[in-house]
């Protein structure tokens, strides 16, 4: 990897290329820190501490959130997006058929980028919204204009801002993915989680017991204490283990052999070659482990917003629908749901990323078939097949890489990596890993025009 980036940096282009991508995430990470008129970020980042999915939109966010900066929604709300646009191509004939049209995937992106900006307004405003009147606490700063003094106007304030941001945020990922190294919306995620490493660290060698300037902290429990000197070892060692069970299934591929035949167009013969289509070990990537992990958290959001925290909705929450329940029982519940729902949106998106059909009419329209698969509906049901087993491979190792480090890390009562757990982890690796293919195939691409010219 380190060689690849070594000999990009060397071709101009590519270097070029390389700086424009880093000085888009130095402006988002600059941007990550200008504040949003009429919002008190102390006491905003104290509450969101509080709520688990608002520190998972925390950690997407590169620590935004907690400041409620200009980039505080981050891109999730055009992630949320997309999603919802996915769907409803699917469900809604008239977005099939846009999608399918020559210009139709300009379109469905508008329509993307749209509601990302929608949802970005909504999120903003009703996150405030509910801290303030579930915490009691004036979350707010009152904004005078035109010598009115009044909350609708910071409101109004608040939902530019934040929409403004994510909409910033938009415009640079699609310049990332023109210009730039990688997807765009991927870098960012990359950089904010990132952005998280360094106080990891700050914490290992501020707090571990073996340093002899090490001090007191506060746990998740409101104890003090320091950092037992094997708690650092053990959480390096699963972070090592999950970094190369990554590499290793995201490099796994499954080859379908195809064989296109001979066919003579004039006095020229076309065809005969072999080739194969590639099937990844894990096409769904991280998508369905975010589905579940955010809608699991999704209960425990509602909890937090009652009132008396001793009610049954409540305790019952706490107790087995909780990633950091004491309960065994509760534990074992968790993790079991979290599994069904891990495999459940594996075969969901893979339904919606993978069509059979349209694979299997391309190749018999092209002339390609697969050894001993008769073309047409047999070769369909023969893609579906393999990627069924595909799809059960990957949800299976998403569960293992989700489920294993966590109930490790929670039993030893090691909270080190609280800040990104497996799905952080995943994401840094497949981003990384993107990166470096993409700048291999760009080096590739000069060696050969170099060679012919």
């Amino acid at each position: 990897m380190f060689k690849t980036f070594i000999n990009a940096w060397k071709v101009k282009d590519i270097r070029t290329k390389m700086l424009f991508t880093l000085l888009l995430i130095v402006v988002y990470r600059f941007g990550s820190f200008i504040p949003i008129p009429g919002v008190n970020a102390a006491v905003m980042a104290q509450n969101i501490q509080n709520y688990d999915l608002l520190g998972f939109l925390n950690l997407f966010s590169g620590g935004s959130l907690s400041q409620f900066s200009l980039f505080a929604m981050g891109i999730s709300p055009y992630i949320t997006g997309s999603i919802i646009v996915q769907l409803l191509t699917i469900a809604i004939p008239a977005l099939e058929r846009l999608s399918k049209e020559d210009d139709g995937r300009q379109k469905i992106e508008r329509i993307t980028r749209y509601v990302g900006i929608g949802l970005a307004a909504i999120q903003s405003i009703s996150i405030i919204v509910t801290l303030t009147n579930v915490t009691s606490v004036d979350i707010l700063k009152k904004l005078n204009f035109f010598g009115v003094e009044s909350t609708i106007y910071t409101y109004i304030t608040i939902g530019i801002c934040a929409t403004a941001g994510t909409a910033f945020l938009m415009w640079m990922g699609e310049r990332i993915t023109e210009k730039g190294i990688g997807n765009g919306i991927s870098m960012l995620i990359f950089a904010s989680i990132v952005s998280s490493v360094p106080d990891v660290v700050v914490r290992i060698f501020r707090y571990t017991e073996i340093f002899p300037w090490a001090t007191v902290e506060v746990t998740q429990s409101g104890t003090y204490g320091m950092i037992q000197w094997w708690k650092p070892l053990v959480a390096i060692l699963v972070t090592a283990i999950l970094v190369v069970g990554i590499c290793l299934v995201d490099k796994a591929v499954r080859r379908i052999p195809v064989q296109y035949a001979k066919r003579v167009v004039g006095r020229k013969l076309y065809g005969g070659q072999s080739t194969h289509i590639p099937m990844k070990a894990n096409a769904n990537g991280v998508m369905p482990l975010i589905f579940a992990m955010t809608l699991l958290q999704v209960p425990a959001m509602i909890a937090q917003f009652w009132s008396n925290q001793d009610a049954g909705f409540p305790k019952f929450v706490k107790t087995y629908l909780s990633s950091s329940s004491s309960n065994v029982a509760g534990i074992i519940i968790y993790n079991v749901l979290y599994g069904l729902l891990i495999i459940g949106f594996a075969y969901f998106y893979s339904t919606i990323s993978f069509n059979s059909v349209e694979i299997s009419k391309n190749l018999q329209q092209n002339g390609g078939f697969i050894p001993g698969i008769r073309p047409g509906k047999p070769t369909s049901d023969y893609l579906q097949k393999k990627s069924n087993r595909l799809t059960l491979f990957g949800a299976i190792y998403l569960c293992l890489i989700a489920i294993i480090p966590s109930i490790l890390l929670n039993v030893l009562k090691i909270d080190l990596l609280s800040h990104f757990g497996a799905t952080s982890i995943l994401i840094m690796v497949s981003v990384a890993l993107e990166i470096t293919e993409q700048l291999d195939s760009l080096l590739l691409m000069r060696h050969y025009k170099g060679f012919l010219g």
